[in-house]
C-alpha cells in the first residue's frame, strides 16, 4: 500500500518539473510519483506559476564546506583570523564575516552548521527587475493591457531602448512576474489580457484536426508556386473558418509574407455564401496582393472554382490532417481566441467589430517580422 508523503525530495521535485515541461497533467505526475492525491503536486506547480525552478547552485566565490572545516580547525588550534585566511587564500574579512554570520562567534562556530545556515540564506527572496525599475514595470503593464504578448513586449523594448539595459527584460521574466505568486510585482488581473488567459505556464498541446471533405478538382498545395512557399512575393494568402456557438462562423485570411490579417463575417457556412464573402473581401485588395489562397479540405470551399473566376486567385488545398501547411493562419486563429473565446456567438459580432480586432492584430509587433507590425510591413510592400 502506497503511503501519501507530504514532502518532496530534491530528486522528486526535479522529476516533477521534467514531467510538467514534457506536457504531462498534474494527475499523471502525481501517479508517477506515487501520490495518493494530486494536491501536493498541484500546490507546487501553482505556487511557482507552472515555471520550472532552476536548480540551486552555490556561487563560485562562496566558501566551500571544506574551507569551513579548515576555519573550524583553525579556531580549535587557536590560530588567528589572518593565519586562517592566509592558509585558505582568502581575505581576512571573508573569514571574519563567516565566523560572525554563520557561527555566532569563534567559540560557537561549527562547519556543518555554518554551511547549512549559508545554504538556507540563499533562499531569501530577491527583487526581480520589474520590482526595481518602475518605468519598465509601467511599460510592461501598459502593453499587456493592449493584449501584447510578453515576447512581443520584450522585442519591442529592445528596439525602443537598445542602449538602456534598465528598460529591457526577457519574456520569461515577464511570465514569471505574472505567474509566480511570491513576486506580486504585476497585478494578477493582467493575466486576463494574455491570449490563453492561463495562470500557469504549460507545455504546448497538439493541434486540432482540420475539417475535410470531398472537393472536386482540388489543386494540391504541392503545386503552389515556389514564390508562395518561401514568402518571397506578397499576395499569397492562407484562410480558414473559426467556429463559434450555435453553428456560427467567421473567415480568417492571413497574408503569408506580411502576416496581415483580414476577418470576414459569414451569415452561413454553405460554400456559396463563404465563397461570395471571401471574393468580395479579396476584390478590395490591390492587384499585387491577389495571387493565391491556401485552404484546408473543408467543404465550405467546394465552390472554389467560382472564387477563382470572381477574383483570378487560384486556390490550393492542404493535405488531410496537416494544419502546419497553413502555419500562419493557424497561429492567427489562436491569437483570435484572446478576443473570441470558445463558445462565442459570431452572429452577434458585427463586421465593424471584426475590422477593429483585425486592426489591433495588425498593429501588434510580431517576432517572425523582427518585431515589426504586419501593418508596417504591408506599407513597405505597397510602397
Amino acid at each position: 500500500m502506497v503511503t501519501s508523503r507530504i514532502w518532496f525530495t530534491a530528486q522528486q521535485k526535479a522529476e516533477l518539473w521534467d514531467r510538467w515541461k514534457s506536457g504531462q497533467s498534474i494527475s499523471a505526475i502525481a501517479r508517477a510519483l506515487e501520490r495518493r492525491t494530486k494536491g501536493g503536486v498541484q500546490r507546487i506547480v501553482v505556487l511557482h506559476g507552472g515555471v520550472a525552478q532552476a536548480p540551486r547552485r552555490r556561487a563560485v566565490a562562496a566558501l566551500r564546506f571544506e574551507e569551513r572545516e579548515e576555519i573550524s580547525r583553525g579556531i580549535a588550534a587557536r590560530r588567528s583570523i589572518r593565519q586562517i585566511a592566509r592558509e585558505l587564500g582568502r581575505a581576512p574579512s571573508t573569514v571574519s564575516r563567516e565566523i560572525r554570520r554563520n557561527g555566532g562567534g569563534s567559540q560557537g562556530y561549527r562547519a556543518k552548521r555554518a554551511d547549512r545556515l549559508a545554504w538556507e540564506r540563499t533562499l531569501r527572496p530577491k527583487p526581480c527587475r520589474l520590482a526595481l525599475h518602475r518605468e519598465l514595470r509601467w511599460r510592461v503593464a501598459q502593453k499587456l493591457t493592449l493584449q501584447w504578448s510578453p515576447e512581443q513586449i520584450s522585442g519591442w523594448l529592445k528596439q525602443q531602448f537598445p542602449t538602456d539595459q534598465d528598460m529591457q527584460i526577457s519574456h520569461e521574466a515577464i511570465y514569471r512576474s505574472l505567474f509566480i505568486q511570491a513576486r506580486g510585482v504585476l497585478k494578477k488581473e493582467l493575466t486576463a489580457h494574455l491570449r490563453t488567459r492561463r495562470h500557469l505556464r504549460q507545455a504546448k498541446g497538439g493541434n486540432k484536426n482540420p475539417r475535410h471533405g470531398q472537393i472536386l478538382d482540388m489543386v494540391s498545395i504541392r503545386e503552389r508556386p515556389a514564390e508562395a512557399e518561401d514568402r518571397a512575393v506578397p499576395g499569397h494568402w492562407e484562410g480558414d473558418l473559426v467556429t463559434g456557438a450555435n453553428d456560427t462562423h467567421i473567415a480568417t485570411l492571413v497574408e503569408r509574407q506580411t502576416r496581415f490579417v483580414m476577418l470576414v463575417k459569414l451569415p452561413r457556412k454553405d460554400s456559396a455564401t463563404v465563397v461570395a464573402a471571401l471574393a468580395k473581401q479579396i476584390r478590395k485588395l490591390p492587384e499585387e496582393l491577389r495571387r493565391s489562397l491556401t485552404w484546408d479540405q473543408g467543404k465550405e470551399m467546394a465552390a472554389h472554382k467560382n472564387f477563382t473566376v470572381a477574383t483570378n486567385v487560384q486556390v490550393y488545398f492542404c493535405d488531410p490532417r496537416s494544419p502546419w501547411q497553413r502555419g500562419s493562419n493557424e497561429n492567427t486563429n489562436g491569437l483570435l481566441r484572446q478576443y473570441f473565446p470558445r463558445g462565442t456567438d459570431f452572429s452577434r459580432i458585427s463586421q465593424t467589430y471584426l475590422n477593429a480586432i483585425a486592426l489591433r492584430l495588425n498593429q501588434r509587433p510580431r517576432k517572425t517580422l523582427g518585431f515589426e507590425t504586419p501593418a508596417d510591413r504591408l506599407k513597405q510592400v505597397l510602397h
